[in-house]
């Protein structure tokens, strides 16, 4: 027999059990839905988790760009020191800041 077959068997015999236990009351399912109280709350935690990982995500993403255009104005700014060490003149000062 094939794996696959064999998964497959021992999948449909697990369910079997399960409803059977479920019917007789040993394993708990008060909204009568086939589905197992204990694999609801299961479910419930993984969507309360997958939520927070996403707000988490969208957060590190923010973070990245921020950190990203920090970059760039550092490595515009390199050039300036490269050029201070070539030069005697006076340095010009800082740029005033662009209006957004």
């Amino acid at each position: 027999m094939s794996t696959i077959a064999i998964v497959v068997i021992v999948l449909a015999v697990a369910g079997g059990i399960t409803y059977l236990l479920m019917k007789k009351g040993k394993i708990k399912d008060t909204n009568n839905n086939n589905i197992p109280d204990a694999i609801d709350e299961k479910v419930e935690e993984v969507k309360e988790v997958v939520k927070e990982t996403k707000a988490r995500v969208k957060r590190v993403v923010e973070e990245t760009k921020d950190v990203v255009a920090a970059v760039k104005e550092l490595g515009k700014q390199a050039s300036h020191v490269a050029k201070a060490t070539k030069s005697s003149e006076a340095r010009k000062g800082r740029k005033p800041a662009a209006k957004k």
